[in-house]
C-alpha cells in the first residue's frame, strides 16, 4: 500500500495537512477494516449462531439489516455535525473505542435479545467512523487525487471482510463463534488509542483550490441538511448508492450461509476460498475503481455517474449466473467477477459529494450520504432477503434463500437508472458552468 500510496501523494509530508500522508491513509483504512470486519462477522459466522441461539433466517435479517441501520444511520447525522465543528480524530478514536467494546460484548450474549442490543450498540459506535474518515482524507488529498485515495480507504471493507471470513471462520471451527468476536473486540481498543495518540487534524479545505480560508465558518446543522436534500445531484448520488446496497448487503449478509445451505461449502471451505473472493474481487474492484474514475472525471464529471452505472450492467448477469451456480467452486469464480464490478459506485459518490459540498460542511454531507444509502441498503436489503427466504420456505420452496436473492435483480436495474440520470444532471450543469464562463 505504501508504494501505490507514494504515488498519490502530491507534496512531501511534511507540507501537507493531517501528517504524512501515507500513514494517515494507511491508519484509517486499518480502523475502517476493523469497522467493517466487526460488522460482518455475525453475516460469517450465521451458521453457528442460528444453531446456538436457534434464530430464523429472518431474525438474523433483522439483526445484521435494520436494527443495526437504525441506529447506525441515524446517529451518524449528530456525530457528523458534531465531528465538523470539532475534532475528527477524536471522533473517529472514540467511535471506534465504542464499537468494538460492543463487538466484545457480542461474543459474550447468551440469547437473541442481548445480542441484538450489543449489534445496536456496534452500530452506534460505527457511525462515527467512516464520516470524519472521508473528510479527513478529503483534507489530505486535492482534487483529481481524491477519488484514488478513496479507493484504497474503500479497501477496508475488502480487507475487513476477507479477514473477517479467514479469520473467524478458521477460529470459530476450532474455538466456537464466540471467541473471534472478543479478540477483535480486543484488537480495536488497543487501535482507538493508537489513532487518537498518532494521526493528527488535518485543517480543514487545506487542500481545495480556494484554501483553508473557505472553511472557517463552520455550517450549521438544519441549512447543511436542507442543501443536501435540495441538491439534485447529491441526492441522486445516495439514492443510486442505496440501490447499489441494498443487493450489496442483501447478498453479503447471506453470501455465507447461502454457499453453506445451498452450494455445499464447509466452514474451512469457506475461511480460504470466499475470503480470497473478497480481498481479490471487492479488492480489486476499490483499486481499479478509483483510478478508473479519477480518469474519467479528468474529462468529465459525468464519469462520477457512468463509471458506476456501466459497471453495475456488467455485474448482472453474473449475479444471476452465481445464484444459479450448482455448484460452489464456479458460484465462486463467477461471485469475484459481481465483487469487481458491484463497487464501482461507492468511491464515485464519497469523492463526488465531498467535492459538492464546502469543506466545513463535509463531515456532515458524508453522514447523510451514509444516512440514505445505508438506511436503503445496510437497513433494508438484509431485512428483505431474510424475510423474503422464510417467506418462500413457508410457501415449500425448498431453496428458499436462493429464490430470495434471485429478487434482488430488480434493484440493479433501479441503480443503473439513477447512475443515468446522475450523468445526465452532471452534464447540463456542466454544460451551464461552460456558458456562463
Amino acid at each position: 500500500m505504501a508504494s501505490t500510496e507514494a504515488s498519490l501523494s502530491p507534496a512531501a509530508a511534511s507540507t501537507r495537512p493531517g501528517g504524512n500522508p501515507t500513514f494517515v491513509l494507511g491508519m484509517l483504512c486499518f480502523v475502517y477494516v476493523l469497522n467493517f470486519l466487526d460488522r460482518q462477522l455475525l453475516s460469517i459466522l450465521a451458521k453457528p449462531i442460528q444453531d446456538a441461539l436457534q434464530i430464523s433466517d429472518g431474525q438474523l435479517g433483522l439483526i445484521s439489516g435494520l436494527y443495526f441501520a437504525m441506529f447506525y444511520c441515524f446517529i451518524a447525522i449528530p456525530v457528523g455535525w458534531f465531528a465538523d465543528r470539532t475534532s475528527r480524530v477524536g471522533v473517529l478514536s472514540a467511535a471506534c473505542a465504542i464499537w468494538s467494546g460492543a463487538t466484545v460484548a457480542c461474543g459474550m450474549a447468551a440469547n437473541y435479545t442481548q445480542l441484538v442490543v450489543a449489534r445496536m450498540v456496534v452500530g452506534f459506535g460505527e457511525a462515527g467512523g467512516v464520516p470524519p474518515s472521508y473528510a479527513i482524507i478529503t483534507d489530505t488529498y486535492p482534487p483529481g487525487k481524491r477519488a484514488a485515495a478513496l479507493g484504497i480507504f474503500n479497501l477496508g471493507p475488502a480487507i475487513g471482510a476477507a479477514a473477517g471470513v479467514a479469520f473467524g471462520a478458521a477460529i470459530a471451527e476450532r474455538f466456537g463463534w464466540r471467541i473471534p468476536f472478543i479478540a477483535v473486540g480486543a484488537i480495536g481498543i488497543v487501535t482507538a488509542l493508537i489513532v487518537w495518540l498518532t494521526v493528527r487534524e488535518p485543517t480543514r479545505g487545506a487542500t481545495d483550490t480556494d484554501g483553508p480560508a473557505a472553511a472557517v465558518e463552520k455550517a450549521p446543522f438544519w441549512p447543511t441538511v436542507r442543501m443536501f436534500l435540495s441538491n439534485r445531484i447529491l441526492m441522486l448520488a445516495a439514492l443510486g448508492s442505496g440501490a447499489t446496497q441494498f443487493v450489496t448487503y442483501g447478498l453479503g449478509n447471506f453470501a455465507v450461509l447461502f454457499l453453506m445451505r445451498e452450494k455445499g461449502m464447509e466452514l474451512g471451505d469457506v475461511a480460504i476460498w470466499y475470503a480470497l473472493v473478497l480481498l481479490i474481487g471487492m479488492g480489486g474492484g476499490m483499486v481499479v475503481s478509483g483510478r478508473v474514475i479519477d480518469w474519467m472525471v479528468r474529462k468529465s464529471r459525468t464519469g462520477y455517474a457512468i463509471a458506476p452505472a456501466l459497471s453495475l450492467v456488467v455485474a448482472m448477469p453474473f449475479y444471476l449466473a452465481f445464484v444459479w451456480a450448482p455448484g460452489w467452486p464456479l458460484a465462486l469464480a463467477l461471485l469475484s467477477v459481481v465483487m469487481v464490478f458491484n463497487y464501482f459506485y461507492l468511491s464515485a459518490s464519497v469523492a463526488l459529494v465531498q467535492e459538492e459540498v464546502k469543506p466545513g460542511q463535509r463531515v456532515l454531507a458524508g453522514a447523510l450520504l451514509l444516512l440514505i444509502m445505508n438506511f436503503i441498503g445496510l437497513g433494508l436489503g438484509p431485512t428483505w432477503v431474510g424475510f423474503a427466504s422464510d417467506w418462500f420456505k413457508a410457501q415449500g420452496d425448498l431453496h428458499g434463500l436462493q429464490t430470495a436473492l434471485y429478487t434482488l435483480t430488480p434493484f440493479y436495474l433501479i441503480a443503473i437508472g439513477l447512475f443515468l440520470w446522475l450523468a445526465r444532471r452532471l452534464r447540463r450543469e456542466g454544460s451551464r458552468q461552460e456558458l456562463a464562463a
